[in-house]
């Protein structure tokens, strides 16, 4: 496996917050389609990139949903400079658009596109992007302290389930958390920056590269 691939550990802290950046820009094409019916699915973390996955809606009953694809789009440009939130959208967009894609390679069981973002011409920002810039702007001002531990990545794993990614600086790496979306949520929000501390709920999954640890929450 290539470096990429490889659990993510050692100075993630350098990347963390612009994987939260990206992570919160996002989560609004889990209702509000990319393309057509291509919707997110998730984002990972990894080392030096993101990795968007798209796929069908979450609340769409199609017999047979798209497969997942993951778009892996590298965090820095050829300058070395921070790539945007929008340009993520805009590179994810236009692959999209192209029609089904080639994977590279695969990762937990989804096809991968390394994207070379030099060769793709970003979409430009739809009606909608503009409105949602509005909104959120005036919803979600910027804040001087940021959610401890930040939210760097998500991926739905089934209707009733999620796993969160957390940047929990005594794990040396992200965190993933697997909750239901049922139950008591409000009360599982509120202690899970606590919960996912408790170093002896962390456990180790070698299926997901994404992650230096693991901690099941879906029974609490």
């Amino acid at each position: 496996m290539s470096g990429l691939d490889q659990p993510v550990n050692g100075p993630y802290e350098e990347t963390v917050e612009q994987q939260a950046y990206v992570t919160q820009f996002l989560l609004d094409h889990t209702a509000v389609p990319f393309v057509g019916g291509t919707f997110l699915r998730g984002v990972l973390p990894t080392r030096d990139a993101v990795r968007v996955v798209t796929g069908t809606g979450i609340d769409t009953d199609a017999v047979e949903p798209d497969a997942p694809v993951v778009y892996e789009v590298p965090l820095v440009d050829d300058d070395d400079e921070p790539v945007t939130a929008p340009l993520v959208l805009g590179w994810v967009r236009t692959l999209v658009a192209d029609g089904p894609p080639r994977p590279d390679a695969s990762v937990m069981g989804m096809g991968l596109v390394r994207v070379d973002a030099s060769a793709v011409e970003p979409a430009p920002p739809t009606r909608t992007d503009r409105v949602l810039r509005v909104l959120r702007t005036l919803t979600r001002p910027f804040a001087e302290t940021p959610p401890d531990p930040p939210l760097c990545g998500f991926l739905l794993t089934g209707q009733d389930r999620m796993r969160l990614y957390v940047a929990v600086e005594e794990a040396d790496g992200p965190v993933a958390v697997d909750v239901r979306l049922t139950g008591a949520l409000t009360a599982l929000l509120a202690a899970l920056p606590a919960l996912v501390r408790e170093e002896e709920r962390w456990t180790t999954d070698g299926t997901d590269p994404h992650c230096v640890r693991a901690v099941d929450l879906t029974a609490w």
